[in-house]
């Protein structure tokens, strides 16, 4: 009998988060698709890995493509991570920041594995576990004495190593770097976690958190903001990358 996944993100919920995002482009925020860019373009560089045609999902922003200019590309964003891919034989694959809410995650990095070609590279950046301190901070104290399930829960660098061996990757890299964004409000802040996508995709959402608790969650980014009003959130990058021999 094969056990059943348990349903920890809403697909659905995933889905309309990335139509929103890929509705607003450019316009949107995306920082950390302009970091994971310039640091794919790096490691492909550094690597000598020469690829004619690479797969790219979740770069609403097109920051990849800029990145890496003369490669064919092939937009993934509206593929299911987590079953077998229509298309395959790339010789690069880059997934930004999709695969931290798949709830069968050994299956989506076997599938990412399987689009290549021998001899190609996948790359995916997730954000990590040590993510977003500030906004979970808010969060607490908005919920006061009844926490509520309000952010997902996001992979730990030390789980990473294990997962891609049992996703066949060879040559596996595991490795994070942190990403500083000071802020003047929370709704900022939160703001530029939908323009990105990165806004809560859990299955069971959690109560509405009401005027009392925003005021809470304000307060508490207030007691965190600098002597100029600002608090600085830090984003953990965490990158998986290895080759398909």
């Amino acid at each position: 009998m094969v056990a059943r996944v348990p349903e920890i993100f809403s697909p659905s919920r995933r889905e309309r988060l990335r139509t929103r995002a890929a509705r607003r482009g450019r316009d949107a925020a995306g920082f950390l698709a302009e970091d994971v860019a310039e640091d794919v373009a790096e490691r492909v560089a550094f690597l000598r890995h020469q690829p004619r045609h690479a797969l790219v999902s979740g770069d609403h922003t097109g920051a990849v493509a800029r990145a890496l200019p003369g490669i064919a590309l092939t937009d993934g964003s509206e593929w299911d991570d987590e079953s077998p891919y229509p298309e395959a034989g790339f010789d690069l694959a880059v997934s930004l920041f999709r695969l931290d809410s798949a709830n069968d995650l050994p299956g989506a990095l076997i599938h990412l594995h399987s689009a290549l070609a021998p001899g190609g590279l996948a790359i995916a950046a997730l954000v990590g576990a040590g993510s977003l301190p500030v906004l979970r901070a808010m969060m607490l104290a908005a919920d006061a004495d009844r926490p509520a399930a309000r952010m997902h829960p996001l992979v730990d660098v030390r789980g990473g190593g294990p997962l891609l061996q049992r996703a066949g990757w060879t040559d596996p890299v595991i490795d994070t770097r942190t990403l500083s964004v000071s802020y003047a409000s929370p709704e900022r802040l939160i703001a530029d976690l939908r323009d990105q996508g990165l806004t809560s995709r859990l299955a069971s959402p959690a109560p509405p958190i009401g005027k009392a608790g925003w005021e809470r969650a304000r307060a508490a980014f207030r007691d965190l903001a600098d002597d100029d009003g600002r608090v600085t959130e830090t984003f953990e990058i965490l990158t998986l990358s290895g080759w398909k021999r």
